[in-house]
């Protein structure tokens, strides 16, 4: 095997917005941040208008390359922003720069392990999983074999899409499989809130008939009795799931919404991070489905490991959105029956690249799925827009921050005591 080592690692910025990995950094009048939708701020009057009041988009989007001493590049997109940029330079880089990119692994419980004492979840994480991303595009590239190859293979000829957008009766006409929406109202808005709800739950179903799929994004922003009573308000409208109806840090709230309904299907994990996150879930058994985001939770390394686990319970695990990094895994996992497409559209009645403009020929799912053989490609597949609105992080890391000082540079430095 010949010997190769990580020579450079790059970051990026995206110059304006609608471009890159962070879903919520779009143009105002977007519905994904100007539409009703209840949210863990919904509690607040003054932040229900627009979800970029609270700063959902605050960090904005990134980008990680990373070379190796052949020339190869890997290369991928996620949300973290300048703050994402300084955790590579200033500390993760450390444990790639003369490493063998092949060993993902072990370079990823080391970015992991070192940034326990301030990370395991939120955005060290998120960082650490463009990272890893950005590793497994390198690795297809030097092996010239897709990503959904390296993880195991294809298990089928096409991926099966349901979309995520404003308008249910959209997606059926686009040929998705089934149809999420956003959860308008949250316990604040009491019950004229809940009113609402299932009066526009009852327009959605009665507008893509009976059996059609039709799934409700919740969005982390109920309570135990609000959930309760909503899903029972609702059991005559064949919701087929509930979605992150509580804190991803109420895991014991699953139990007891559960126990409530336990014919209803219950699903979370798109603000979950790390196995040992997705162990606390699964050991409960209390969810029907597991919904990661591969560009946060870790990376492709360590949903493979969550997968695992899933499987040994029988439960499924339909990654959140992001793009062909989970199209590449779905493929190759017979415990993820579908993927989602989070439509990227502002009115969400259209198919529109994830990632924006980022790429040249990010696939899109048309009529409802995507072919397998339109990922048979080198990484992810990705190629980058030659007018991609990229600015190297050098700008904002120059003048780099302080580092921390050395024992030696510590020991010159002290002050003589006065007498």
């Amino acid at each position: 095997m010949f010997s190769l080592q990580i020579k450079h690692v790059r970051t990026f910025l995206i110059e304006g917005v609608g471009s890159g990995g962070d879903y919520h950094n779009v143009k105002g009048g977007h519905w994904l941040v100007d539409s009703p939708i209840s949210t863990p701020m919904s509690g607040w009057e003054s932040y229900r208008h627009s979800r970029t009041s609270w700063g959902i988009n605050v960090l904005g989007s990134f980008c990680v390359e990373i070379e190796a001493s052949d020339g190869t590049k890997g290369f991928a997109t996620g949300f973290g922003g300048p703050p994402a940029c300084w955790l590579v330079k200033q500390h993760f880089e450390r444990f790639l720069i003369g490493t063998d990119p092949r060993n993902t692994n072990s370079l990823f419980e080391l970015m992991y392990r070192a940034s326990m004492f301030y990370g395991r979840k939120g955005l060290p994480v998120a960082v650490i999983s463009v990272i890893d991303l950005a590793l497994w595009d390198l690795k297809g590239k030097l092996w010239n074999e897709p990503v959904f190859r390296l993880l195991g293979g294809s298990t089928r000829e096409r991926l099966e899409f349901y979309c995520t957008g404003p308008e249910p009766a959209a997606a059926k006409d686009m040929g998705f499989s089934g149809a999420k929406v956003p959860l308008p109202y949250g316990p604040a808005e009491a019950q004229s809130g809940l009113k609402k709800n299932v009066e526009l739950l009852k327009k959605y179903r009665e507008s893509v008939g009976p059996d059609f799929p039709l799934r409700v994004d919740c969005y982390m922003s109920l309570n135990i009795p609000y959930t309760i009573q909503l899903v029972k308000a609702c059991e005559d409208l064949n919701i087929d799931w509930w979605e992150e109806c509580l804190s991803p840090d109420d895991t014991e709230g699953f139990e007891q919404i559960k126990r409530a309904h336990p014919a209803a299907k219950f699903t979370t994990g798109e603000h979950e991070y790390s196995r040992y996150g997705f162990r606390k879930l699964l050991e409960g058994r209390n969810l029907d489905i597991l919904q990661p985001d591969v560009m946060w939770v870790g990376g492709m390394t360590e949903l493979q490991r969550i997968s695992a686990m899933a499987s040994a319970y029988d439960i499924p695990v339909v990654p959140h959105a992001s793009g062909s990094y989970s199209y590449h895994f779905v493929a190759s996992q017979p415990n993820s029956p579908f993927q989602e497409y989070l439509a990227n559209s502002p009115d969400g009645k259209t198919v529109l690249p994830v990632f924006g403009d980022l790429f040249i020929n990010e696939p899109i799912p048309l009529n409802g799925y995507i072919d397998v053989s339109e990922l048979d490609k080198p990484g992810f597949g990705l190629e980058l827009s030659p007018t991609a609105r990229l600015i190297s992080s050098d700008h904002i890391l120059n003048p780099a921050p302080q580092k921390a000082l050395k024992l030696d540079e510590e020991q010159s430095t002290k002050v003589p005591s006065g007498n």
